[in-house]
């Protein structure tokens, strides 16, 4: 049976994916809760992981949305606002498909949820109208969190070369490292190939002791992190040796011809114009390509232009180049981290106004 809702004495099925002959009660508002919706669930082992221990996903859901949700067998009574009860209800079918197929829900996956459900602009990137809108890894599937993210994926999954921009925390290497594992995984690409430029972040590091290998693995270590979180390490490992896989900074990118690759240069803000136009000119035949930086985040130092600001100015109207901008409301790390993001630019764009006397 198919999640239906009810609102007043009608009730309405949902399309979703069809899961055989329906069985069970009639999904009709029980007396007293006519000005209220009802949802009901075919599968009742889905339940625990769509509720969340204690029902801590209800009352993430009930917080965020300002619903009530109240939980009886198979069935869930909504009571809010209609925008707020239907978006409610998005929320929970979103989460529901995704527990079927086998997704971990999370509290991440039902803040993205949530994001998702308040994005007009994207109808098809909506609840569950999102099938195409995922990446499967050897690890796990991963679905976006945001309205970003969905744009994010499916300029990767269309475009040879895509740019993705924003402040920290909105996903942009992890979701680029997924896209190149399930490719790697699939055979629409021989290798992987990871780089960063090596720039302090502020501080002075000194020399640091070891082979090149140990010289560089600090700035390299969030690309190390993403790969082992999609990959089984046994096959990152394996990936290593035999240079299926390659981490390595910006620097050695230069004289190469990387054709069935899939690229990522994490960090592209700190680049310089040079070194940006070397990097893309290393694209070869059946190969893919992404860049990602924070704009807002350039350690170069004083008066260097950034070689993404650069060619994201020259490369605007390049076919086959896509361009995903993410903003503080694509962040999926702590809620905190959003309202952080958020101080530090309203500061920005007020020491940017000029006074007025």
């Amino acid at each position: 049976m198919n999640p239906r809702f009810a609102t007043g004495s009608t009730t309405q099925k949902v399309d979703l994916p069809d899961t055989g002959p329906e069985t069970g009660p009639d999904e009709r508002p029980a007396p007293g809760e006519a000005e209220g919706l009802i949802l009901a669930f075919d599968d009742n082992r889905l339940l625990a992981s769509l509720f969340g221990e204690h029902d801590e996903h209800l009352a993430l859901i009930e917080s965020r949305l300002d619903v009530s949700i109240t939980p009886r067998g198979n069935r869930l009574a909504l009571k809010g606002a209609p925008a707020a009860s239907d978006s409610a209800r998005t929320v929970l079918m979103t989460l529901y498909e995704k527990a079927r197929k086998g997704i971990d829900i999370t509290s991440g996956e039902v803040e993205g949820a949530i994001r998702m459900s308040a994005e007009p602009a994207m109808p098809s990137h909506r609840g569950h109208d999102t099938p195409g809108i995922y990446v499967r890894t050897q690890r796990k599937v991963i679905t976006p969190r945001s309205p970003g993210q969905a744009r994010y994926m499916e300029a990767i999954r269309k475009a040879e070369l895509v740019f993705g921009t924003g402040p920290a925390g909105t996903g942009k290497t992890y979701l680029a490292v997924a896209c190149a594992a399930a490719a790697l995984a699939e055979g629409s690409v021989d290798r992987i190939i990871l780089s960063r430029p090596a720039v302090e972040a502020g501080e002075r590091l000194g020399f640091l002791p070891g082979d090149m290998k140990e010289k560089v693995d600090p700035y390299l270590r969030p690309l190390y992190d993403a790969l082992y979180d999609v990959m089984p390490g046994n096959v990152v490992a394996r990936g290593l040796a035999d240079q299926t896989i390659e981490i390595a900074p910006l620097a050695f990118m230069r004289g190469r011809t990387l054709a069935s690759a899939f690229i990522i240069l994490d960090e592209a803000q700190n680049t310089t114009s040079l070194q940006m136009k070397m990097f893309l000119t290393r694209l070869g035949e059946g190969g893919r390509m992404v860049v990602n930086g924070d704009p807002s985040q350039v350690d170069l130092p004083p008066g260097m232009t950034s070689g993404l600001s650069n060619a994201l100015g020259l490369l605007g109207g390049v076919e086959g180049i896509r361009h995903v901008a993410f903003t503080a409301a694509d962040i999926v790390r702590h809620p905190l981290v959003t309202r952080i993001v958020n101080a530090y630019e309203a500061a920005s764009a007020a020491a940017e106004r000029p006074e007025t006397r």
